[in-house]
Protein backbone atom coordinates (compact mmCIF):
# COMPACT_ATOMS: atom_id res chain seq x y z
CA UNK A 1 0.00 0.00 0.00
CA UNK A 2 1.37 3.51 -0.82
CA UNK A 3 2.16 5.70 2.13
CA UNK A 4 0.98 9.19 2.63
CA UNK A 5 3.88 11.94 3.21
CA UNK A 6 3.01 14.57 5.60
CA UNK A 7 4.82 17.31 4.48
CA UNK A 8 4.85 18.97 8.06
CA UNK A 9 3.05 19.49 11.40
CA UNK A 10 6.84 19.95 12.84
CA UNK A 11 7.49 22.59 10.61
CA UNK A 12 6.27 24.84 7.66
CA UNK A 13 8.45 23.53 5.01
CA UNK A 14 6.54 25.58 2.36
CA UNK A 15 6.63 29.13 4.08
CA UNK A 16 10.55 28.86 5.01
CA UNK A 17 12.41 25.77 3.27
CA UNK A 18 10.96 25.72 -0.23
CA UNK A 19 14.86 24.95 -1.11
CA UNK A 20 15.08 21.78 0.30
CA UNK A 21 11.93 20.73 0.14
CA UNK A 22 12.22 21.04 -3.29
CA UNK A 23 15.30 19.32 -3.56
CA UNK A 24 14.13 16.22 -1.61
CA UNK A 25 11.24 15.63 -3.36
CA UNK A 26 13.39 16.01 -6.71
CA UNK A 27 16.24 13.33 -5.86
CA UNK A 28 12.88 11.56 -4.26
CA UNK A 29 13.94 11.08 -0.58
CA UNK A 30 14.12 13.25 2.71
CA UNK A 31 16.99 13.48 5.08
CA UNK A 32 14.44 13.74 8.53
CA UNK A 33 16.26 14.58 11.52
CA UNK A 34 14.75 12.80 14.64
CA UNK A 35 13.72 14.78 17.92
CA UNK A 36 16.71 12.08 19.74
CA UNK A 37 19.41 13.40 17.34
CA UNK A 38 19.23 10.50 14.62
CA UNK A 39 18.19 10.73 11.38
CA UNK A 40 16.44 8.11 8.65
CA UNK A 41 15.55 8.93 5.13
CA UNK A 42 11.90 8.47 3.95
CA UNK A 43 11.42 7.13 0.40
CA UNK A 44 9.91 9.43 -1.85
CA UNK A 45 9.52 7.65 -5.13
CA UNK A 46 6.02 8.71 -6.61
CA UNK A 47 5.15 4.75 -7.07
CA UNK A 48 5.49 4.26 -3.51
CA UNK A 49 3.34 8.02 -2.55
CA UNK A 50 -0.34 8.13 -2.57
CA UNK A 51 -1.11 11.55 -1.54
CA UNK A 52 1.47 14.29 -0.41
CA UNK A 53 -0.23 16.39 2.16
CA UNK A 54 1.14 20.05 2.71
CA UNK A 55 0.82 22.13 5.81
CA UNK A 56 1.15 25.95 5.61
CA UNK A 57 0.36 29.22 7.18
CA UNK A 58 1.70 31.25 3.63
CA UNK A 59 1.69 28.97 0.40
CA UNK A 60 3.09 31.73 -2.17
CA UNK A 61 6.35 29.67 -2.69
CA UNK A 62 4.34 26.88 -3.56
CA UNK A 63 1.77 29.25 -5.75
CA UNK A 64 4.50 31.09 -7.68
CA UNK A 65 6.58 27.81 -7.83
CA UNK A 66 9.75 28.71 -6.05
CA UNK A 67 12.86 26.59 -6.27
CA UNK A 68 10.36 24.82 -8.83
CA UNK A 69 8.83 23.41 -5.60
CA UNK A 70 5.39 23.33 -7.43
CA UNK A 71 7.04 21.91 -10.71
CA UNK A 72 8.53 18.86 -8.71
CA UNK A 73 5.37 18.09 -7.27
CA UNK A 74 3.10 17.92 -10.15
CA UNK A 75 4.70 14.24 -10.61
CA UNK A 76 2.50 12.96 -7.45
CA UNK A 77 -0.82 11.37 -7.95
CA UNK A 78 -2.60 13.86 -4.98
CA UNK A 79 -2.05 16.69 -3.27
CA UNK A 80 -3.53 17.88 -0.06
CA UNK A 81 -3.40 21.33 1.32
CA UNK A 82 -3.65 21.71 4.99
CA UNK A 83 -4.22 25.80 5.11
CA UNK A 84 -4.21 27.73 8.55
CA UNK A 85 -5.80 30.99 8.27
CA UNK A 86 -6.34 32.44 12.29
CA UNK A 87 -7.15 36.11 11.32
CA UNK A 88 -3.95 37.12 13.26
CA UNK A 89 -1.56 37.13 10.61
CA UNK A 90 0.54 40.39 10.92
CA UNK A 91 -0.43 40.89 14.21
CA UNK A 92 2.35 40.37 17.13
CA UNK A 93 0.93 37.47 18.03
CA UNK A 94 1.53 36.08 14.55
CA UNK A 95 4.10 38.35 13.60
CA UNK A 96 5.46 36.81 10.88
CA UNK A 97 2.47 35.45 8.84
CA UNK A 98 1.13 37.20 6.20
CA UNK A 99 -2.15 39.50 6.96
CA UNK A 100 -5.34 37.68 6.68
CA UNK A 101 -6.65 39.53 3.15
CA UNK A 102 -2.94 38.33 2.01
CA UNK A 103 -3.50 34.30 2.79
CA UNK A 104 -7.09 34.84 1.92
CA UNK A 105 -6.26 35.72 -1.09
CA UNK A 106 -3.98 32.61 -2.20
CA UNK A 107 -7.26 30.28 -2.18
CA UNK A 108 -8.32 30.25 -5.72
CA UNK A 109 -4.52 29.73 -6.97
CA UNK A 110 -4.58 27.00 -4.25
CA UNK A 111 -7.94 25.20 -5.84
CA UNK A 112 -6.50 25.64 -9.04
CA UNK A 113 -3.20 23.69 -8.57
CA UNK A 114 -4.90 20.89 -5.79
CA UNK A 115 -7.76 20.13 -8.92
CA UNK A 116 -10.67 20.26 -6.80
CA UNK A 117 -11.74 22.63 -3.38
CA UNK A 118 -12.36 18.99 -1.30
CA UNK A 119 -8.55 18.47 -1.76
CA UNK A 120 -8.19 21.62 0.57
CA UNK A 121 -8.78 22.08 4.25
CA UNK A 122 -8.80 25.65 6.20
CA UNK A 123 -7.58 25.46 9.69
CA UNK A 124 -9.20 27.87 11.81
CA UNK A 125 -6.67 26.84 14.62
CA UNK A 126 -5.97 28.68 16.73
CA UNK A 127 -8.75 29.51 18.45
CA UNK A 128 -7.36 32.60 20.84
CA UNK A 129 -8.19 33.96 23.92
CA UNK A 130 -5.91 36.86 25.84
CA UNK A 131 -5.98 39.82 27.66
CA UNK A 132 -5.06 42.91 26.58
CA UNK A 133 -6.13 46.83 27.86
CA UNK A 134 -7.64 45.53 30.38
CA UNK A 135 -10.22 43.97 28.26
CA UNK A 136 -10.58 40.17 26.57
CA UNK A 137 -9.61 39.49 23.57
CA UNK A 138 -10.26 36.84 20.75
CA UNK A 139 -9.92 35.93 17.13
CA UNK A 140 -13.35 33.72 16.91
CA UNK A 141 -15.01 36.48 15.27
CA UNK A 142 -13.04 36.77 12.36
CA UNK A 143 -14.65 33.43 11.23
CA UNK A 144 -17.52 35.26 10.51
CA UNK A 145 -15.74 36.55 7.54
CA UNK A 146 -13.44 34.22 6.64
CA UNK A 147 -16.83 31.06 6.22
CA UNK A 148 -18.42 33.11 3.28
CA UNK A 149 -15.14 33.44 1.53
CA UNK A 150 -14.42 29.07 1.78
CA UNK A 151 -18.04 28.22 1.12
CA UNK A 152 -18.11 30.28 -2.30
CA UNK A 153 -14.58 28.42 -3.34
CA UNK A 154 -16.69 25.14 -2.61
CA UNK A 155 -14.01 24.29 0.80
CA UNK A 156 -16.03 22.47 3.13
CA UNK A 157 -13.58 21.41 5.70
CA UNK A 158 -13.04 23.61 8.78
CA UNK A 159 -10.47 22.21 11.40
CA UNK A 160 -10.19 24.05 14.48
CA UNK A 161 -8.79 24.04 18.28
CA UNK A 162 -8.64 25.87 21.13
CA UNK A 163 -5.08 26.24 22.03
CA UNK A 164 -3.14 24.06 24.19
CA UNK A 165 -0.62 25.87 26.48
CA UNK A 166 2.50 23.91 26.85
CA UNK A 167 5.68 24.43 28.92
CA UNK A 168 7.18 26.41 26.24
CA UNK A 169 4.29 28.24 24.76
CA UNK A 170 3.69 29.68 28.56
CA UNK A 171 7.46 30.60 29.24
CA UNK A 172 7.29 32.40 25.99
CA UNK A 173 4.09 34.64 26.89
CA UNK A 174 5.68 35.68 29.98
CA UNK A 175 8.81 36.71 28.21
CA UNK A 176 6.73 39.00 25.52
CA UNK A 177 4.56 40.17 28.44
CA UNK A 178 1.18 38.07 26.32
CA UNK A 179 -1.77 37.90 28.92
CA UNK A 180 -2.91 34.43 27.41
CA UNK A 181 -6.42 32.94 28.70
CA UNK A 182 -7.19 29.46 29.04
CA UNK A 183 -11.18 29.29 29.05
CA UNK A 184 -13.17 26.71 30.83
CA UNK A 185 -14.40 23.43 29.06
CA UNK A 186 -17.68 24.59 28.97
CA UNK A 187 -16.98 27.75 27.56
CA UNK A 188 -15.00 26.29 25.12
CA UNK A 189 -18.22 24.22 24.04
CA UNK A 190 -20.10 27.44 24.13
CA UNK A 191 -17.85 29.13 21.46
CA UNK A 192 -17.44 25.47 19.62
CA UNK A 193 -21.25 26.56 19.20
CA UNK A 194 -20.95 29.64 17.94
CA UNK A 195 -18.73 28.33 15.20
CA UNK A 196 -20.73 25.51 14.48
CA UNK A 197 -23.95 28.25 14.09
CA UNK A 198 -21.58 29.98 11.42
CA UNK A 199 -20.51 26.65 9.93
CA UNK A 200 -24.07 25.45 9.14
CA UNK A 201 -25.17 28.51 7.42
CA UNK A 202 -22.36 28.58 5.20
CA UNK A 203 -22.31 24.37 4.70
CA UNK A 204 -19.42 23.95 6.02
CA UNK A 205 -18.03 21.02 7.79
CA UNK A 206 -16.54 21.62 11.37
CA UNK A 207 -13.98 19.17 12.82
CA UNK A 208 -12.14 19.99 16.37
CA UNK A 209 -8.53 18.53 16.35
CA UNK A 210 -7.32 16.56 19.21
CA UNK A 211 -10.41 18.10 21.41
CA UNK A 212 -12.90 15.63 21.46
CA UNK A 213 -14.98 16.81 23.72
CA UNK A 214 -15.83 19.76 21.22
CA UNK A 215 -17.90 16.82 19.63
CA UNK A 216 -20.28 16.96 21.89
CA UNK A 217 -21.26 19.88 20.41
CA UNK A 218 -23.78 19.64 17.52
CA UNK A 219 -22.46 20.50 14.04
CA UNK A 220 -18.80 19.47 15.63
CA UNK A 221 -17.10 16.35 14.43
CA UNK A 222 -13.93 15.40 15.47
CA UNK A 223 -10.86 15.71 13.26
CA UNK A 224 -8.75 12.86 11.33
CA UNK A 225 -6.79 15.80 9.57
CA UNK A 226 -5.01 12.90 7.64
CA UNK A 227 -7.95 10.65 6.48
CA UNK A 228 -7.07 7.51 4.57
CA UNK A 229 -10.58 7.20 4.03
CA UNK A 230 -10.52 10.88 2.31
CA UNK A 231 -7.44 10.58 0.43
CA UNK A 232 -8.80 7.50 -1.31
CA UNK A 233 -11.86 9.09 -2.03
CA UNK A 234 -10.44 12.40 -3.71
CA UNK A 235 -7.88 10.35 -5.32
CA UNK A 236 -7.48 10.39 -8.88
CA UNK A 237 -8.09 6.36 -8.87
CA UNK A 238 -9.36 6.07 -5.66
CA UNK A 239 -6.55 4.37 -4.66
CA UNK A 240 -6.62 2.31 -1.48
CA UNK A 241 -4.79 4.45 1.53
CA UNK A 242 -3.70 3.49 5.24
CA UNK A 243 -7.02 3.45 7.41
CA UNK A 244 -4.77 2.76 10.55
CA UNK A 245 -4.59 4.87 13.65
CA UNK A 246 -1.48 6.77 13.49
CA UNK A 247 0.31 5.34 16.61
CA UNK A 248 2.87 8.61 16.68
CA UNK A 249 0.61 11.15 17.09
CA UNK A 250 -0.61 13.45 20.35
CA UNK A 251 -3.77 10.93 22.30
CA UNK A 252 -6.91 12.08 21.09
CA UNK A 253 -5.87 12.51 17.57
CA UNK A 254 -8.16 10.70 14.81
CA UNK A 255 -5.39 10.82 12.09
CA UNK A 256 -4.45 7.78 10.29
CA UNK A 257 -1.17 6.79 9.29
CA UNK A 258 1.39 8.87 7.45
CA UNK A 259 5.28 9.48 7.12
CA UNK A 260 6.21 13.45 8.41
CA UNK A 261 9.30 14.51 6.04
CA UNK A 262 9.81 17.95 8.67
CA UNK A 263 11.92 18.61 11.83
CA UNK A 264 12.11 20.34 14.54
CA UNK A 265 15.42 21.52 13.54
CA UNK A 266 13.89 23.40 10.89
CA UNK A 267 13.08 26.23 12.70
CA UNK A 268 9.64 28.29 11.78
CA UNK A 269 10.48 31.73 11.77
CA UNK A 270 6.25 32.76 11.93
CA UNK A 271 6.96 33.72 15.60
CA UNK A 272 3.86 32.55 16.90
CA UNK A 273 3.42 32.92 20.75
CA UNK A 274 1.43 30.22 20.99
CA UNK A 275 3.36 27.52 19.11
CA UNK A 276 4.45 24.40 20.71
CA UNK A 277 7.53 23.71 18.81
CA UNK A 278 10.78 25.68 18.20
CA UNK A 279 9.78 28.94 16.57
CA UNK A 280 12.34 32.11 15.67
CA UNK A 281 11.54 34.91 18.08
Amino acid sequence: MRKVISASRRTDLVAFFPEWLSSAVKEEKAKVHGPAGYSYTVDLNPEDVHTFVLWSKNFSNLIENKSELRSHLEKYGQLYLHFTITGLGGSYIERNVPPPAETMGQLDSLIKLAGIPERISVRFDPVLYWKEDGKQRTNIYFFENLAPELSRRGIKDIRFSFAQWYGKAVKRSKKYGFSYLDPSPEEKKEAALFLAQIGRHWNLNLFSCTQNFLSQVPGIQPSACIDGSKLQELHPSQEPASTKKDRSQRPGCGCTESVDIGSYTQVCAHGCLYCYANPKI
